[in-house]
Order: structure tokens, then sequence, then C-alpha cells
């Protein structure tokens, strides 16, 4: 099984062009809305976005604010609750979009308004340094031999990236999900604390998430889920290994509901400048992470044609009956 989540190919994006906009400007100031604790991927994103339009100069302050709960929904509610502010952006991506799905709030999630996809990125299996697991080949083995007792983790509840990795590359092993051990955790910091205390014998991640802890030697990667092999990881792709299976997770952001067209625009403006400034070009780079920008009513496309393939891929595991 080859299961890619990546919805319209990344060709498309090469083929848009900078996005016409109004006369009137983005804000100054703006909020960004992150639905995990500090340490994971949606806030890692969210912060370099951040740092990037001030040291930029496109923005004059961008105030990161944090709003875990109710598997990210807290944060969803708080983005449709502030209709027609155009301060207010929400850090979302295929995780937002699996949760939303499982609790039943697809359709409130369709309300925002979509701004941009901005990067992707690949997946990785991690092991603590310590960990007897010196390669993908000894953690498949003992997880087909004993699937309840390998635990495995992730900073994503059930239908966000880090678990769906898991599911999938269970799957395509021959293991029932069923029986895969998953701990999951509210964030990538809680994660990495779980793996460096041995909570849990492996992890699925995003490859970049945690690239100070491998390169500090406390966490080792045993492959990475993407079509390629990630800059500055010294791992191969699963595929490389003999296990069909690519998986990519991609972030973007959403408005809330309500703006004007022309504020719309002048969001969208502000998001394609940073995309070619070098602080954010240096921070796709240094992260690992692809550029993979769409942007307004193309990404609104992408978003409802990814919602579509999530929800089979759900299924198939059987994840939102068990959501509901």
């Amino acid at each position: 099984m080859r299961c890619v989540l990546r919805g319209i190919a990344m060709t498309l994006a090469a083929l848009l062009g900078p996005v016409a906009c109004g006369t009137t400007q983005a804000p100054e100031e703006l909020r960004v809305i992150v639905p995990t604790p500090p340490g994971g991927g949606f806030d890692q994103t969210a912060r370099t976005l951040a740092g990037g339009l001030e040291d930029s100069g496109l923005a004059e302050s961008v105030e990161v604010l944090n709003m875990p709960g109710e598997t990210g929904m807290a944060a969803l509610s708080r983005a449709r609750y502030e209709s027609g502010d155009d301060t207010l952006l929400l850090q979302m991506g295929l995780g937002l979009v699996a949760t939303a799905q499982i609790s039943g709030h697809a359709g409130e999630l369709a309300e925002l308004t979509p701004l941009a996809r901005v990067v992707e990125e690949a997946g990785a299996i991690v092991v603590p340094a310590g960990s007897d697991y010196g390669n993908l080949p000894d953690l498949v083995a003992d997880l087909r031999d004993r699937p309840g007792e390998v635990a495995g983790g992730g900073g994503s509840q059930p239908g966000g990236p880090d678990h769906l990795a898991v599911m999938l590359l269970a799957d395509e092993l021959g293991i029932d999900p069923a029986e895969v051990s998953y701990h999951s955790y509210d964030g990538g910091g809680e994660l990495l604390a779980g793996l460096l205390s041995h909570e849990v014998d492996y992890a699925a991640m995003g490859a970049g998430e945690h690239m100070h802890a491998v390169e500090a030697g406390e966490l080792r990667v045993l492959a990475v889920t993407g079509p390629e092999r990630v800059r500055g990881i010294d791992a191969p792709t699963l595929t490389e290994l003999g296990v069909d299976l690519e998986f990519v997770n991609w972030r973007g952001l959403l408005a809330p509901p309500g703006l004007a067209e022309d504020e719309r625009d002048a969001l969208i403006g502000t998001i394609d400048r940073l995309r070619d400034s070098a602080p954010w070009r240096e921070a796709v780079d240094r992260y690992g992470w692809e550029d993979s920008y769409l942007a307004g009513e193309e990404y609104g496309e992408f978003l409802d044609v990814e919602t579509r393939r999530v929800a089979d891929v759900l299924d198939a595991l059987g994840l939102r009956d068990s959501g509901r």
C-alpha cells in the first residue's frame, strides 16, 4: 500500500504566481493561535512564522498563543468566534483536519478562511539514543512478534499525523492496527520527555521537530517516511528498507470566517512575501521542510480534497467510528 496524504500535486504550486492584493494592507500586529502546547510541529512552525514576519519587517509584532484542549477544537472554536478579525491566524495542518473529522467538527473547520499551505514535512521513526533497536528491521521484528508490548508514541491525538504514521506503518507490515500499543502525548514537548524517560520504545514525529535532540545524540532516527531522505538526517526512507509506505505531513494557515476579500488578499500577500524572505528560506532548510506553497482559492480546493482523502484513511483504519 502506498499512502501519500499530499492532496494536489506539488507541481501545481509551482504554477501559481504571487497572489494579487488590493489596496488593503495586512495588520502590523498579528496573533497566531496554535492548537497544541509548546514544543510540537504546529508550535515550531508558528514561532518560525512569527519570527520571520518580524525579522523581515512584514509585521511589527506577532504573538503566538498556544491554545491546547479538546484535541485542537478549542483553538478552532476561538478562530470561529472571532469572525471578521483579520489580525488572527490559526496554525493548522493535517492533524487538525483529521481530529476535526473524528470529533465531528469538519463542518466548522470548513467555515474558516483558507490562506495558505506553507510547508510539507516527512515524518521520522525515532528511538531514544540508548535503545536496543539499532535499526528499523530490529523494531519491525519485535512489532510483528508482540505489537501490544512494544510501546509507540506520538505528539498527536488519534487521527493526527504521528498516530496515522504509526497505524499506517503497522498496516503495511501486516499488523492489525487495533493491536498496536500507542501512547498519545499532548504535543511534541511531552512526547520528547516520554521518549527520553523510556515511557515509550519508539515514536513517530516530524522529521525536523526535535532536530536539536537528534543533533545532541539524545534521539536516533531509524527511518524517515517521505519519498526522499531528509536534509541533515542520516537515515533511510521506509521504501529504501522495503516498506512500501510514504507519509508526508503538511501545515498551513487559516483565518476566521467573515473576512472581506481585500482583507483576505492582504494577509495572503504578506504570507507570500514571507515565503520569499531570507529568514523563512533559512528556516525551511534548517528544519528539513519542503516548500509546498499553495494560497487562496487553490488552497481551499486542496483542503476540500484533503478532507475527503483523510476521511477515507480514517474509515479504512476504523478511527472515525472509534472516535465518536
